[in-house]
């Protein structure tokens, strides 16, 4: 008989290494184990690796904003040698309106401003004199707010990663939860990999994007009723004689999310900001969103898109009310969900983060969380149950 040496027991399995799992890594790895489990080659595979990241404080529901509001600070300026470039870069945003859409547009004015004073009202001539590649005969009005930033997502992640690594927690990857099961007696929660693995922790953190639904059920947990909605996007060339300036055009976002787009290393990146729920898989995007896209963008500015350069698709998963689900479940023993990121998982990171750490640690809630409003019982999930 073979002797099998036994399993190191972490204090915290992270399931999941995107944005969610890696940033909650890196936070808790500060004070206590943290192994990540990974079930891709690729951490970051589907969603954090396909996203367009924009840091928008306006963006997202109360909580989301408040989260957002509370990674701002960090983003600017990261601890020393999390990251070789700077993670933000300027951008702005601007939110365009048909004369239907006005309405909307006043009212998302007014809130921009709460958090956004220097947001500034334009009028037709206003847009077209900011950027005269939009149909002013469509669009009618809109409002800017210059302190949205892109974000450096690869530069982010990485950062997690690393900062993991180096306060001694460890990432395995290929490695797929196929059973996990609680052992009363020893207080610790007993995992089973797909390839036949093991490993132990005294907690699990649910991070696992689309799947976490999935990884709910492995453990006995109280099912959130996670939407996995697929979001397409695709790149085009910049027309011609207007590389120049169009580096330095805003984010543009229709004001109710029909379409977008904004400047991507040299191109254009263009969405039709679609949210079709689907299951958790490997999303490719379909031909009729990219074609919506394509269309409605050509509409509201005076592009011809004639063919895209590259397309793609992830995955935004939500629940019912949109906000994210941060918090102890009420039914598995030690199981904290960091889920639900919608479209906000990004600008937000270090902000949810931080909450899962000030949870699976039982530390009060950060000041930095409750000067923007962040209020933990509205992102619990028991607030679904």
């Amino acid at each position: 008989m073979t002797d099998h040496p036994p399993l190191a027991l972490w204090d915290f399995a992270v399931i999941g290494a995107g944005m969610a799992g890696a940033s909650t890594a890196w936070q808790l790895a500060q004070a206590t184990s943290v192994l990540v489990l990974e079930r891709e080659s690729q951490p970051g595979y589907h969603t954090t690796g396909r996203s367009a990241a924009l840091f928008e404080e306006h963006y997202g529901p109360a909580q989301v904003q408040a989260l957002t509001r509370a990674s701002r600070a960090f983003y600017e300026q990261p601890p020393m040698g999390f990251a070789e470039h700077p993670l933000i870069a300027p951008r702005g945003v601007l939110y365009v309106a048909t004369a239907a859409q006005l309405p909307q547009l006043r009212a998302a004015y007014a809130e921009a401003l709460v958090h956004s004073p220097d947001a500034r009202w334009l009028d037709a001539a206003g847009l077209a004199r900011l950027l005269p590649a939009l149909n002013t005969e469509v669009l009618v009005a809109g409002f800017v707010d210059a302190g949205a930033r892109d974000i450096d997502v690869h530069g982010l992640h990485q950062g997690f990663l690393r900062g993991l690594r180096q306060r001694g927690g460890a990432l395995w990857t290929d490695a797929e939860a196929a059973g996990l099961q609680w052992n009363a007696a020893q207080a610790c929660w007993r995992i089973a990999l797909a390839d036949g693995r093991q490993a132990q922790a005294r907690h699990i953190v649910n991070a696992a994007g689309a799947w976490a639904d999935l990884v709910g059920q492995l453990a006995g947990a109280g099912a959130i009723h996670l939407v996995p909605r697929r979001r397409s996007a695709f790149t085009f060339a910049t027309p011609e004689g207007l590389q120049a300036q169009a580096a330095h055009w805003p984010a543009v976002l229709d004001i109710e999310e029909q379409w977008y787009f904004k400047p991507d290393a040299g191109q254009l990146l263009g969405s039709p900001a679609n949210a079709d729920a689907t299951l958790p898989h490997d999303v490719a995007p379909e031909e009729l969103d990219i074609a919506l896209g394509i269309d409605r963008i050509s509409q509201a500015t005076r592009f011809h898109i004639r063919r895209p350069s590259r397309t793609w698709a992830g995955l935004r998963s939500f629940v019912a009310d949109g906000e994210m689900v941060i918090g102890w479940d009420g039914a598995a023993p030690n199981f904290l969900w960091v889920a639900a990121q919608g479209g906000y998982g990004i600008q937000s990171a270090f902000g949810y983060s931080l909450l899962a750490r000030n949870l699976a640690l039982r530390e009060p809630l950060d000041a930095r969380l409750a000067a923007q409003g962040v209020e933990p019982d509205k992102l619990s999930p028991q607030r679904i149950a």
